[in-house]
């Protein structure tokens, strides 16, 4: 049974940082692509980053160089180091795994497994 626990959330200050964690097990073959999504109460579910395996990563524009992902693979781990947070940042933050990728990621749709979430949350 594969699963996808993240780690890391917490509450923070305005113009800090944390490091999230999404840990991998199950998975007979490392998935094509992992990314980061966040939700925010009232809002819609929001693609952040991803990366494939053996590929560049990818950023939607809000946390293009704030945000960076990354993966080890010999701990089936990805990570999201978030710089310079703001209390826009504020929200849900979930892992996610696929099969594939598309040019449409962000809304979701490309991957089959999601993990719990953990809480980021951001006081000015």
């Amino acid at each position: 049974q594969v699963q996808l626990v993240e780690s890391g959330g917490g509450s923070v200050q305005a113009g800090e940082s944390l490091r999230l964690t999404c840990s991998a097990s199950g998975y007979i073959t490392r998935p094509y692509s992992m990314a980061w999504f966040r939700q925010a109460p009232g809002r819609e579910r929001e693609g952040l980053a991803v990366i494939i395996r053996g590929g560049s990563p990818s950023y939607v524009g809000s946390v293009k160089g704030r945000f960076t992902i990354s993966q080890d693979y010999a701990k089936n781990t990805v990570y999201l180091q978030m710089n310079n947070l703001t209390p826009g940042d504020t929200a849900m933050y979930y892992c996610a795994a696929g099969s594939k990728l598309s040019a449409d990621w962000p809304q979701g749709r490309d991957f089959d497994d999601w993990g719990p979430g953990t809480q980021v949350t951001v006081s000015s």
